[in-house]
């Protein structure tokens, strides 16, 4: 992420500006919690050096604004844009805290590595031997999203040359490190295809968890979450301007509040039976940086909730970001009617996560597995722009691009 273009020394354009910063805000706290689970000092001091970039990336965009409000409604637009940069870079000071919990040794019980590995989207990394089927090929040849539910966020070659600007025309070497984000049971055939041996979770070991330990990690746990789907809930709201989404986002807000008063509650009783009571210091801050998150996605829909005029250029930016917002309806007769989120499995299927559904006007979000779809339903969902068009076949639509707009439309399958 540079500055300014040298050429002409003026301010990059304020669109793709918004779409790199809400791609790196969000690699932060993926390569955040990486770093924590992995214990990786490297990473995690690499995550400080994207907070430098994404505050010069925030004071380039910052400028950008004022100069743009030749007016007051010009300012009143420019109001909104200010106030999602803002949320942006509290997302970015909320990563650099959970990568300082490895960086300033702060600790963190064994139990939560181990639980970590249940979350929603685990991370992962691996080593690509020579001559494995990783080995040489291009990143968009294995289509890992499809074919692991995984997606690759870095790349390390070398000590520390990292590779985070990942696209599809980058070629895979043998002892590349690659770290990955996505489902668990894609890990054995990623491993198969890195040429990897066979890999077994961390585990708490023989000794006895504390039962109030057991239970802040448990809702650390929830914790992140909660926090990473309010996030992206935050950024589909603000591509969508759906008023509904960002009143599940305050709600996502608010029990990050409470989860973590309940923690710091049971961490203070844990203190008094543990062993090390340092190691209660990471549990503390890494609550603190997940209830960060969930306030900053709250304050990116704010205005949103107060029925406030949004700059256009919000939704626009946003939705031209690496990793896409989309809404995908689901049609009469297509492959996925009548069937289970389980069943489906869209992550392996399509690469894209499911923030939430739309049914009969409410937004339900974080759906069970068991949860049978029905014709009508609307997908909210977060993923690569490739996966896209696998999406829209699942819900019974073809995706076209208007040759004139160049924007995708939907077209139900038998149209065409």
């Amino acid at each position: 992420m540079g500055r300014k273009d040298a050429a002409s020394n003026t301010p990059r354009n304020l669109r793709s500006m918004l779409a790199e910063a809400k791609d790196a805000s969000e690699l932060m706290v993926d390569l955040a919690y990486t770093s924590l689970y992995f214990g990786d000092p490297d990473m995690a001091e690499f995550v400080d050096e994207l907070r430098g970039e994404l505050d010069d990336l925030v004071h380039d965009m910052r400028a950008v604004c004022i100069l743009a409000a030749r007016s007051p409604r010009d300012a009143d637009a420019m109001a909104s844009v200010l106030k999602v940069v803002g949320a942006i870079e509290r997302i970015a000071s909320a990563a650099a805290d959970i990568s300082h919990i490895v960086t300033h040794r702060l600790g963190i019980p064994r139990a939560l590595v181990a639980d970590l590995a249940g979350a929603e989207e685990v991370s992962h990394r691996i080593r690509i031997r020579e001559g494995s089927p990783m080995d040489h090929r291009k990143l968009a040849e294995l289509e890992l999203p499809t074919e692991t539910g995984m997606t690759v966020v870095a790349i390390r070659r070398g000590e520390r040359n990292w590779l985070t600007d990942v696209d599809g025309d980058e070629i895979l070497l043998a002892s590349d490190v690659v770290f990955v984000q996505g489902l668990a049971e894609g890990i054995p055939e990623l491993r198969r295809l890195s040429g990897a041996p066979e890999w077994t979770p961390p585990v708490t070991g023989d000794a006895p968890v504390p039962s109030d330990l057991d239970r802040a990690v448990d809702v650390l746990v929830e914790m992140k979450n909660v926090s990473e789907l309010a996030v992206g809930l935050g950024y589909s709201a603000l591509v969508f301007q759906d008023a509904g989404l960002a009143a599940e986002v305050s709600s996502l807000e608010g029990r990050l509040d409470e989860m973590q008063e309940h923690l710091h509650s049971w961490v203070l009783r844990a203190a008094a039976t543990e062993t090390e009571p340092d190691t209660l210091r990471g549990l503390i801050q890494l609550s603190g940086s997940a209830e960060e998150l969930g306030d900053a996605a709250a304050q990116m829909v704010w205005l949103l909730e107060e029925g406030e005029e949004l700059h256009p250029i919000l939704a626009v930016a946003l939705g031209e970001a690496e990793e896409i917002v989309v809404r995908v309806p689901v049609a009469s007769g297509s492959e996925v009617e009548g069937r289970s989120l389980r069943d489906i499995r869209l992550e392996t299927e399509t690469g894209f996560n499911l923030l939430a559904l739309r049914r009969d006007g409410r937004a339900v979000v974080r759906p069970r597995a068991d949860l049978v779809l029905s014709a009508g339903d609307e997908l909210i969902a977060t993923g690569p722009d490739e996966g896209h068009r696998l999406l829209a076949h699942l819900c019974g639509y073809e995706l076209i691009e208007d040759e004139e707009t160049g924007s995708d439309e939907l077209v139900p399958a038998g149209e065409i």
